[in-house]
């Protein structure tokens, strides 16, 4: 008699789309703590380290898009929910990159918005490494 056996798999991120998905938060984390130490100090170089802060996260967002772009078109990786987590990651690098012309500016002229565009990427990659990161279920082989 056959036995039908049912697995359920847990499906997870690749590890290197891990690591540099996982490597955004502390950029971001460290450009916005450099903005609000600037806001505090008003040395300029708070701000020079900001913006290669911000420069360095866009580029690890920027690998870790490609990779979400790429599980959107494995249907396994849709059923996790790979879309809210590539359109999250996808407002987070557009938010980043806007983050990072504004950074361009001159001196002071980059506070206040500096400092709130900084705040927002942050909640933003905080929420695209979690929905990465999670791992529901997925019924049936891979």
């Amino acid at each position: 008699m056959a036995h039908v056996i049912d697995h359920r798999y847990s499906v997870t991120l690749y590890p290197l789309h891990a690591v540099i998905l996982a490597g955004t938060v502390p950029l971001f984390v460290g450009a916005m703590l450099s903005d609000m130490a600037y806001a505090k100090t008003f040395h300029i170089q708070w701000s020079n380290f900001a913006s290669w802060l911000i420069a360095g996260a866009l580029v690890l967002a920027g690998i870790a898009l490609v990779f979400a772009l790429v599980d959107l078109f494995r249907p396994y990786q849709r059923a996790r929910g790979a879309v809210a987590y590539f359109v999250v990651l996808l407002a987070t690098w557009v938010l980043g990159f806007i983050n990072a012309l504004w950074h361009a500016r001159d001196a002071w002229a980059v506070m206040p918005m500096g400092l709130v565009l900084s705040v927002v990427v942050f909640v933003l990659v905080c929420l695209a490494t979690w929905l990465g990161f999670r791992t529901p279920r997925v019924l049936g082989p891979l």
